[in-house]
């Protein structure tokens, strides 16, 4: 066990006081207040993702309360009070102003979670999360403060259905049918479709990450797919959990031991089966960074090689919301995530010798929970796929030069020929005055329009929203009119978008990147053969630095800031807009990005090489 600070207060009654007043107050042993801390953390905000969270941290928080104890078998260790950290609802700030907070949200996580796990040096915590933000910010902060811990999932909130179809709906059913004129059918769905709690329960980016944090080894498998009302979350976890911690701390299995290169490249290889959201391809290099690697590109996975696994090894391999039918209950139902990582270990696509939280290797506990076989109508085989190739691809060319460019290909409805798409520029500053557009005049999109909406990434918006509400008013547009218009944007996108749509374009228009030079008209090119996103008009090396410099002049006369970036009125957006980082490092607020240096116990690289033994 690692050496706790607070031995050093053991003779100071000032710093004692409390500290024997918090141990009443819990009622433990007033005689382990000098021993290391064990405690549980959550996430809050305003949510019904974060309904759970409160009863289940209690919960867990009562059991591990009668497991310290000066007696022999118990945890000797000082018990804390329970800690909250904040966030926002991409639910209920889509498409407005306030979306800006979302992504920022991860990070005010990481600080506050990083602040209680310092200043308590907590030496063992258990973390119930919810939303998709904040389990990101909660586990970089863990992996910064590397002492053992484990996580779980709050769970996810179970389909409305829909009382006129009788068909299973969510959020996002919601937000596709936005530009009905039906009134009294929209508040019939948006009444509907999210009834108790829990977080979003398609492959959405909640999903996405619980399924990459379990994959990494952070998570117990099983406990990922259950519901954030299923009763076992709260009658047979707790106790798991604590065991589990109680064997971390034992054998000082630490964080950084579990998320290493290998586990991280078996996540994002789930993530692609899984067709998860593109939020993992900001997520992941953030989280390798805090596991100790310093350029995601060339510690864990370079983009020829993503892009390699998605188009040729790895298939989809669950028909899940939103380019799918189901939920994660539905997942659950047939045999969890366990089962879906259990078809892809068997198809040699995943590393089964990474250690986990759970104290096994990956294998060796998805062998002890022994999931079913695919059902083949929710989770389906590597075999026998949903789809043939990966959820995910990323994308370079004159327009992503930085290669940040991600494009949900599972959940793309036409476009594609041969793998291409082209189609002619309509460009937006900021994606309120592309709501504006689709609210006023949605006749001005036409079929093969690439809509570019811009100045909304790290810096330019600042806080990179996503744009749930955008896409999924153009999804139903298209499917209205039976036209195809692309996306492409500096910013981000909901997990729930489907579409031809394009994210996390870098480097961003803010910064002078070349999705600020695209001009009404130009001809936009998807070249999924290539991999690459180009603007025609800009492959000219006049025409390009000729609007560069008419971009610096702009940007200039408004003192260094372009006009059409987002206005900067709080403490957080200036700080956003003064330290994130690009796309492509995962979009965080630490500019210092060179003093992350790699974790010197990290420099052994495993020999496996994920290979699907059904397309050999």
């Amino acid at each position: 066990m690692g050496k706790n600070t607070s031995l050093l207060i053991d003779k100071n009654p000032g710093r004692n006081a409390q500290t024997f007043g918090i141990a009443r107050e819990l009622q433990t042993d007033v005689d382990l207040i000098h021993e290391p801390s064990v405690g549980v953390v959550g996430n809050k905000g305003d949510s019904q993702c974060y309904i759970g969270v409160a009863n289940k941290v209690e919960i867990i928080h009562e059991a591990l309360r009668k497991r310290v104890g000066l007696e022999p078998g118990k945890l000797r260790m000082r018990l804390v009070q329970p800690e909250y950290t904040v966030a926002t609802s991409d639910g209920i700030r889509n498409g407005t102003k306030e979306m800006r907070y979302s992504l920022i949200g991860r990070e005010v996580t990481n600080d506050s979670m990083c602040e209680h796990l310092s200043a308590s040096g907590l030496e063992g915590v258990i973390a119930v999360v919810a939303c998709d933000k904040p389990p990101v910010g909660t586990l970089a902060a863990i992996l910064e403060h590397n002492r053992p811990a484990i996580i779980v999932s709050d769970g996810s909130i179970r389909p409305g259905i829909d009382s006129v179809t009788g068909e299973a709906i969510d959020i996002v059913t919601s937000y596709q049918i936005a530009g009905n004129s039906d009134e009294v059918m929209k508040r019939r769905i948006a009444m509907e479709a999210c009834p108790g709690y829990g977080s979003c329960g398609g492959m959405f980016t909640y999903n996405t990450m619980q399924t990459f944090i379990g994959v990494i080894g952070m998570e117990p498998i099983h406990m990922v797919s259950p519901a954030s009302q299923d009763e076992r979350r709260t009658n047979e976890f707790p106790d798991e959990l604590i065991n589990y911690l109680t064997q971390l701390i034992k054998k000082e299995i630490l964080p950084r031991d579990i998320v290493t290169r290998e586990s991280i490249r078996n996540a994002i290889i789930v993530a692609m089966a899984v067709g998860g959201s593109t939020n993992v391809m900001l997520h992941a290099p953030e989280l390798a960074r805090a596991a100790g690697y310093s350029d995601f590109s060339k510690d864990i996975m370079s983009p020829e090689e993503f892009n390699d696994l998605s188009e040729n090894v790895i298939p989809v391999v669950v028909n899940a919301r939103p380019f799918g039918k189901y939920s994660m209950v539905d997942i659950d139902a047939n045999g969890g995530v366990q089962a879906i990582v259990k078809d892809l270990m068997n198809a040699g696509l995943l590393n089964g010798e990474t250690i986990t939280c759970t104290g096994e290797t990956l294998g060796e506990q998805i062998s002890r929970l022994d999931p079913p076989e695919p059902d083949g109508e929710v989770i389906y085989s590597a075999e026998n796929p949903f789809k043939e190739t990966g959820g995910l691809r990323v994308l370079g060319g004159n327009l992503s030069p930085e290669y940040s460019a991600v494009l949900k290909l599972a959940g793309v409805e036409g476009g594609l020929e041969n793998n291409v798409f082209v189609g002619k520029a309509k460009t937006f500053d900021g994606e309120q005055k592309l709501l504006e557009a689709l609210d006023t005049e949605p006749g001005i999109f036409e079929n093969l329009d690439m809509v570019v909406v811009r100045y909304e990434g790290p810096v330019g918006g600042p806080g990179m929203p996503e744009m749930l509400d955008s896409t999924s008013r153009l999804t139903a547009l298209c499917r209205e009119k039976n036209i195809v218009v692309g996306l492409m944007t500096d910013g981000r996108f909901s997990g729930g978008s489907v579409g031809l749509v394009i994210g996390h374009v870098g480097p961003e228009a803010a910064v002078g990147g070349p999705i600020g030079l695209v001009e009404d008209g130009d001809t936009v090119r998807v070249d999924l053969n290539n991999n690459e996103l180009i603007c025609e008009q800009l492959e000219d090396e006049k025409t390009y630095n000729k609007r560069k410099e008419e971009w610096d002049k702009e940007t200039g006369k408004n003192g260094g800031t372009h006009p059409s970036a987002g206005e900067v009125n709080t403490r957080l957006l200036n700080r956003m807009r003064s330290s994130a980082v690009s796309a492509v490092y995962g979009a965080g607020m630490h500019p210092g990005r060179s003093v992350w240096v790699n974790d010197p116990r990290k420099t052994e690289l495993s020999e496996f090489k994920p290979t699907n033994k059904f397309k050999e």
